[in-house]
């Protein structure tokens, strides 16, 4: 097949991880992959051309920011406008708009571009603070691709959408893995940085803060993409690691043993499981993920979403516990990363997508 993903403008999210997987992976089984991906703001045509009558001369696109597709032999393109023309897009049998800012460009292309399917990775905004642009979105008449049960429940409560597929992430193992071990000598608690309401910081470092009171020697690992801010200051004593290497991150999930997640709302959320994958017990909130791979008392826990004291108290049972109980903890974490891979999430993205296209030839001929 000839497939189209259009992509937001690339960086090193969880997100954009796993539409690079599945490029690299359909590109692998022999399809024909395309990458066209939106411009940084600042760097459309209009943008450049304004630059020049300043004085300023032609702008240089620089890549401010790694990103997961930067490795992939795969053909990739930037495109030169937000709003692009049908004639900056290959001809294709299917296509793939993969964030909701990407769905009105698919939607309004012509069928030659390829059937028309979105793939949703989450609703980009807290609890209570739902946004009618990402709605219209749901409701285009394109085939939605859902990465979580919380999502499938999602479309057809607020939507009454029953027919998206879920398809759901995986972890790749061999890039997060860790041997048998049992307890740090010393509580090591480890958790992703990232300033967004959604993410729920203030509620992981509300735990924190109770659960230093139970251990005072508490280790606080955290990583993230983000450099601290003011507004939402780092617990102290904590080690911060900014943007680490991705071979890195499976060295600090295993010094780690307890994950703890304070999400508000999340499509999926990476890194429970790639902390799983990496023999180490979660503690989250109910959101998009957790819901479907933390599985209370086996491998972890879960909480209300906004119960700062129910995660610490979790947090505590978790460091708590006897040495022999905290290892099936963490070796049924493990079991549960690697009872589904990413060839089988791609076996299923793959089935989806000859069938969205075969769809849209059937209706083309009636």
């Amino acid at each position: 097949m000839r497939i189209t993903f259009l992509i937001p403008s690339p960086n090193m999210s969880g997100g954009i991880r796993v539409l690079s997987i599945y490029a690299k992976r359909l590109n692998q089984r022999g399809h024909q992959v395309r990458i066209l991906e939106l411009p940084k703001l600042g760097t459309t045509f209009r943008a450049k051309v304004k630059s020049l009558i300043l004085g300023r001369g032609w702008p240089k696109d620089i890549r401010t920011e790694p990103s997961h597709f930067d490795e992939l032999d795969i053909p990739r393109r930037a495109l030169d406008s937000v709003t692009p023309r049908p004639e900056s897009f290959p001809d294709a049998d299917v296509i793939l708009a993969t964030f909701w800012r990407t769905g009105p460009i698919v939607s309004s292309l012509p069928s030659r571009k390829g059937a028309k399917a979105i793939i949703l990775q989450g609703y980009e905004t807290s609890p209570g603070h739902e946004d009618d642009e990402i709605d219209a979105v749901w409701r285009m008449p394109l085939q939605k691709i859902v990465i979580s049960k919380w999502m499938v429940d999602f479309a057809r409560t607020r939507f009454a959408d029953g027919e998206v597929f879920l398809i759901q992430n995986s972890v790749d193992c061999d890039l997060f893995n860790a041997k048998p071990r049992g307890k740090q000598k010393r509580p090591t608690l480890g958790f992703l940085y990232a300033t967004l309401h959604l993410k729920g910081f203030d509620v992981v470092r509300g735990a924190i803060e109770r659960v230093r009171e139970k251990f005072q020697d508490l280790r606080v690992i955290a990583f993230g993409a983000e450099s601290e801010i003011a507004s939402a200051p780092l617990p102290t004593g904590i080690e911060f690691h900014f943007r680490p290497q991705q071979k890195s991150l499976r060295d600090l999930y295993a010094e780690c043993d307890v994950w703890v997640c304070g999400s508000r709302r999340e499509g999926f959320h990476l890194p429970p499981l790639e902390a799983m994958a990496c023999r180490c017990p979660v503690v989250s909130t109910r959101v998009g993920g957790p819901i479907d791979t933390v599985e209370d008392g086996v491998n972890g826990f879960l909480v209300d979403v906004d119960d700062v004291e129910g995660l610490a108290a979790q947090v505590i049972r978790v460091l708590s516990l006897p040495e022999d109980a905290w290892r099936r903890m963490s070796e049924a974490a493990l079991e549960t990363a690697t009872r589904y891979n990413w060839d089988d999430a791609t076996d299923l993205l793959e089935a989806v997508l000859v069938q969205i296209t075969q769809e849209s030839l059937d209706r083309a001929t009636k």
